[in-house]
């Protein structure tokens, strides 16, 4: 199977979570005697079950390189997982239905702009963080627990990612 990526667009997203950009702000406002603005509200953080807390951390990752092979893939029970670059350096991000059993028939990849990040529903399978570019960084929020949260699977089939 080769898997080419698509456009991120909220609505090809929405069965496995949000995009995340200025755009999907619910307000938008003008702060700090008007130098910045506020984009509030960009997401829902599911972080409720089994007493986790929200967790705020920086990633910094290389770029995968190609040809990529996707061997593994993720999942988290208990929490949504938002990623949003630092940069404006666009990402791949590859999901699957949420389900107990990964369905790599069901597999949909799709890029970023570079200005969007993505909000994984809880329980959506997910790859990894797939940079294109070296050293890109990412602002994660997510949820931090002491139970089992991410729950990992090898993939059996050969899935390979090329762009375009």
């Amino acid at each position: 199977m080769i898997l080419t990526p698509k456009p991120l667009t909220a609505d090809a997203f929405a069965p496995y979570g949000e995009v995340v950009s200025t755009d999907s702000a619910k307000k938008e406002f003008s702060m700090n005697y008007g130098l910045a603005t506020r984009y509030f509200d960009l997401a829902k953080i599911d972080v409720e079950e089994k007493g986790g807390k929200t967790c705020i951390s920086l990633v910094h990752s290389n770029a995968i390189k190609f040809p990529f092979s996707v061997e593994k893939m993720e999942y988290h029970p208990f929490g949504s997982q938002l990623f949003y670059p630092l940069g404006e350096l666009p990402f791949l991000v590859l999901v699957s239905t949420p389900s107990e059993t990964l369905n790599t028939d069901k597999l949909e990849l799709f890029i970023t702009d570079g200005k969007q990040g993505v909000n994984y529903h809880k329980g959506v399978w997910h790859h990894y963080l797939m940079p294109l570019n070296d050293n890109s960084g990412f602002m994660v929020v997510d949820r931090n627990g002491n139970d089992e949260n991410c729950i990992e699977t090898q993939i059996k089939k050969q899935i390979h990612i090329q762009l375009s």
